[in-house]
């Protein structure tokens, strides 16, 4: 008996062992990313012109890094505060920590004005930190990281173009076990070809890839997307009047937007960016709603056209969401 017992603790003492160098290897040897590297972006008026287009209408990098005013639709940026950093996604929303979007203007102390560009280039694709810390994905660097090198240089270029603004965002923390689950993330960037925009509906995908529609739309468990949902919707977003959900994007005839002509589709962007849909105030208990369309709303036609002709080739799934439920109806239910 003595001999088992010595046998069980042995073996134990072998698993903690190897759980610890585990976590260890995990903490120390992780992320494994190449360093970021030596380049120096030059700052064209053409390229800092793609730059804003891409990081307002497409990417809407400016729209987490800023501050949004929440008492109109879809929340637009505030005015000067572009690239300010400082919004939260926490507990309440659904997250497994706390994390802060970065004051990304060229402020050196509080902003990334000692970054290189180099340093930046490697943030955006492969989600790391100048010191090699890994982001949560709530900054989608992994689409990103389907960028072309020239778009990725292009909104360098218009970063640096950001007014320095003073202020200090408190830094990020992930619960356990995804502090460690991050460090597994990050990989070395392989730039998309400059042909993936060539055919329209190519285009498309790269406009939704690089723009995040997946991460919103498409359902996830603990951080996976479902298999055979791409697209279908469903991903809850907690808001102070309720629980937002996005909308099916498949072309679905019944549940999604199969039924949509190129036009009403078109159209359904364009409204959002009209001056008068800028300037409807919303009530702090109405119905709101997180998906930037004022910025996507001044995305190019030609480029909105390229995004339908792709979602109209993806799979149509069936999925039936309720969009939106107030926070009295979810209370009830309890």
């Amino acid at each position: 008996m003595k001999k088992a017992f010595k046998i069980i603790g042995f073996a134990l003492v072998a698993i903690f062992v190897v759980a610890a160098a585990g976590v260890l290897y995990v903490r120390y040897a992780l992320p494994n990313v190449d360093p970021a590297p030596a380049l120096t972006v030059d700052k064209t008026s053409a390229l800092v012109a793609r730059g804003e287009y891409l990081a307002n209408h497409v990417t809407v990098c400016i729209d987490c890094h800023s501050e949004r005013d929440w008492t109109r639709f879809s929340g637009p940026v505030l005015p000067q505060t572009e690239g300010k950093g400082g919004e939260r996604f926490s507990h309440e929303m659904g997250f497994p920590g706390t994390f802060y979007a970065r004051n990304i203007t060229s402020d050196p102390e509080t902003g990334i004005g000692t970054w290189t560009d180099g340093e930046i280039y490697r943030a955006i694709t492969s989600g790391v930190s100048r010191n090699g810390e890994p982001f949560f994905p709530v900054m989608p660097y992994q689409s990103y990281a389907k960028m072309t090198d020239a778009d990725v240089r292009a909104i360098i270029a218009y970063i640096r173009t950001l007014e320095p603004i003073k202020n200090t965002v408190p830094a990020s923390k992930a619960d356990f076990p995804m502090n460690l689950i991050l460090r597994t993330m990050p990989a070395n960037y392989v730039p998309a070809p400059e042909t993936a925009l060539d055919d329209v509906t190519a285009k498309g995908k790269y406009l939704v890839t690089i723009g995040g529609c997946g991460d919103c739309h498409t359902p996830k468990v603990k951080g996976t997307p479902v298999e055979g949902m791409y697209l279908a919707g469903g991903m809850e977003f907690k808001m102070p009047v309720g629980t937002l959900r996005s909308a099916n994007i498949t072309p679905d005839k019944t549940t999604g937007i199969g039924t949509w002509t190129e036009e009403a589709f078109l159209k359904r962007f364009k409204d959002t960016a009209t001056p008068e849909a800028l300037a409807h105030q919303i009530a702090a208990d109405d119905f709101n709603t997180i998906m930037p369309w004022s910025m996507y709303g001044g995305m190019e036609e030609s480029d909105l056209r390229a995004i339908y002709r792709y979602l109209m080739s993806v799979e149509p799934v069936t999925s039936d969401i309720e969009r939106f439920t107030p926070a009295e109806k979810a209370v009830a239910k309890k």
